[in-house]
């Protein structure tokens, strides 16, 4: 074994207690290789599955949302469900910040937002994502009006996600 990796030869038998993941690294041909586990409590995830696991076909890759969140804007702001969102800054009037638990590497993230009246009428608002201050690695903003230009106001239902 070098640097930790095992070579073809090497995996004659392969015993390993407790828990974690195993990562094997296929040699580079073209042959079907075929891995067999003793018990039936591990997973395996292999690119298909993953794929599988988003619903998704074809060779174009999947880029899951890195934090989401769906948060009432009005009153006390509060968070009714979220992934990767630590807590939301109520910074005035149809002015949020979504601040992330785990910071995105950097701050190139892509914000995707919607806000609506309440959680059975879309009505007519509009979000602006990052409308008022710039995405940073650890939070990005939102800004939340009607359909009227300049018109921010707070709004009942807003929803948010950030992908990389």
């Amino acid at each position: 074994m070098a640097n930790g990796i095992l070579a073809a030869s090497q995996l004659e038998m392969l015993t390993l207690s407790g828990t974690g993941v195993i990562t094997i690294v296929p040699p580079n041909t073209n042959t079907n290789r075929t891995l067999t586990l003793p018990d039936s409590t591990g997973t395996v995830a292999t690119a298909e599955s993953t794929l599988t696991q988003f619903s998704a076909s074809g060779s174009a890759p999947v880029f899951a949302a890195r934090a989401w969140v769906n948060f009432n804007g009005t009153g006390t702001v509060a968070i009714r469900a979220s992934g990767n969102v630590s807590s939301i800054t109520d910074n005035g009037t149809g002015l949020y910040t979504v601040n992330l638990t785990t910071a995105m590497p950097d701050a190139s993230g892509c914000v995707v937002a919607f806000a609506y009246k309440s959680t059975t009428n879309s009505g007519d608002y509009r979000t602006i994502a990052t409308g008022y201050n710039t995405i940073s690695a650890g939070s990005f903003g939102l800004q939340t009006g009607t359909a009227q230009v300049d018109n921010v106001v707070d709004a009942p239902v807003v929803t948010a996600a950030i992908f990389r």
